[in-house]
């Protein structure tokens, strides 16, 4: 999807295994694509009759060719499925709070990941009309204190929201639940749905810059 993991702390196995799982996403995304293009060349969908009026097979379509092709989408699918829950627990575990604490000393691990005591760690710059942000009910202004496993904790480098990032390619067309915090110290929980082909730029359609307080 066009993002690199940074290592986390001295151990960069975490990163390598998401990095491994992204790779094996996008293989299988490939062969998706690929799959989709037959049902195209012979103008069908998943769904198009393969026989005529009189219940004959369509001699203007090769059926075999269709048919494998759907039986591989729909495994492909199932296998991005899970692939795509195996990277989210993946991902959690490189930027948990919860695993970083264990390779902190102990005096930098006492912060809470309770919702009472997250803080802001970006602020929505804009949000795109028919986005998926703005079908989610996300505003400008908005300061994101969690989005999915992610909080304040989750982000080394106050400047960069990378892990925002890859966590979005990852969830394509996946739910995730982000939490905000809005002008009159209002706490409201969203649900974003990540994807293409929504009429605009990025799967979200929003523009998220670093906040520091």
């Amino acid at each position: 999807m066009g993002f690199t993991l940074p290592p986390r702390m001295n151990n960069s196995a975490p990163a390598d295994h998401v990095r491994s799982l992204m790779a094996r996403k996008d293989a299988l995304e490939d062969q998706l694509e690929t799959q989709l293009e037959i049902l195209q060349s012979h103008s069908v969908t998943m769904d198009t009759p393969l026989v005529d009026a009189e219940g004959f097979p369509r001699a203007d379509i090769d059926i075999w060719a269709v048919r494998h092709a759907r039986v591989r989408i729909i495994e492909l699918r199932n296998d991005l499925k899970a692939l795509m829950d195996k990277i989210m627990v993946a991902l959690q575990d490189v930027y948990d709070p919860s695993t970083v604490s264990r390779e902190q000393p102990p005096a930098t691990s006492a912060s809470s990941t309770s919702g009472a005591s997250l803080e802001p760690f970006a602020r929505v710059d804009g949000v795109a009309p028919g986005s998926p942000a703005a079908s989610a009910g996300l505003l400008r202004e908005d300061l994101i204190l969690s989005f999915g496993p992610l909080d304040k904790s989750s982000f080394p480098t106050s400047s960069s929201l990378q892990p925002l990032a890859e966590l979005v390619a990852a969830q394509e067309n996946n739910e995730v639940v982000i939490e905000v915090l809005r002008s009159n110290d209002q706490r409201t929980r969203l649900t974003f749905i990540p994807r293409r082909g929504w009429g605009g730029r990025g799967l979200l359609g929003c523009h998220l810059v670093p906040y520091i307080a």
